[in-house]
């Protein structure tokens, strides 16, 4: 969950500075850039910067960006590298959610059908709604993806429009609520408090938003929000209070 859109700047944090033949590879990767160059490459060994030329780049250009890898064993390092560069600001993986995949098949020589068959991975599928919903919602998003983010997951417009906005002080009817929870398909689970699902409890409705490590809860007073906390999904524990949050 997050509050409104937010334009947060990019802010890159390191101990070191650009140098040998960074500074003049930032310089023209920017011009370059700036005069709607399609394409440009960045030549270096192993282990000369590259990754922080990069950071350089989008801190200076200041707008979201999409790093595509060719597996995801590298866009794994990327994501690591990039998060320590930009800690204030959105950085996202997004790649297959496929542990294991077998493709439907038949082998005529000795008639056998294989059915398809594929195995997600729970966590892979959460940091990718997490990567959708900060495009969305942030400016300063940084987007590592393997090839596989070719493939379409839904049209924006629509992802864009499936929005619930709670506001504090907000008049709002509680089943409601939860009717429109219910159309975004998450399931109400008064037992197994897991991502995708909510619970309510008397006037307290708890969320764990598919995209999050965290989880929401919101208080009601009659028909209005009291309060609306970040919680933490096991131990209920507030970790932040908010003014108004979009649930996608």
């Amino acid at each position: 969950m997050h509050e409104a859109r937010t334009d947060t700047p990019f802010k890159l944090r390191a101990k070191f500075k650009p140098a040998g033949d960074q500074p003049k590879a930032i310089k023209e990767l920017l011009a370059g850039l700036r005069k709607g160059k399609n394409f440009q490459t960045l030549l270096g060994v192993t282990g000369s910067g590259k990754t922080f030329t990069v950071a350089n780049v989008i801190e200076k250009l200041q707008m979201p960006t999409l790093v595509i890898s060719h597996n995801k064993t590298l866009a794994a390092q990327l994501y690591s590298e990039f998060r320590e560069f930009f800690p204030d600001n959105r950085v996202e993986y997004f790649v297959s959610y496929y542990d294991y995949y077998q493709p439907e098949a038949y082998i005529p020589q000795k008639d056998i059908y294989i059915e398809k068959d594929a195995s997600i991975n729970d966590n892979l599928d959460r940091l990718r709604l997490s990567a959708t919903n900060a495009i969305l919602t942030r400016r300063d998003a940084v987007v590592i993806a393997s090839v596989s983010c070719i493939y379409n997951i839904g049209s924006p417009d629509e992802y864009s429009h499936m929005i619930i906005q709670i506001e504090r002080g907000q008049k709002v009817d509680r089943d409601r609520l939860l009717r429109d929870l219910v159309m975004l398909q998450y399931e109400r689970n008064d037992v197994d408090f897991r991502r995708s699902t909510f619970r309510v409890r008397g006037d307290t409705v708890e969320l764990a938003p598919a995209y999050s490590k965290s989880a929401l809860r919101i208080g009601f007073f009659g028909d209005f929000v009291d309060n609306i906390e970040e919680i933490h999904p096991i131990t209920r524990e507030p970790l932040a209070e908010r003014n108004r949050v979009e649930i996608y």
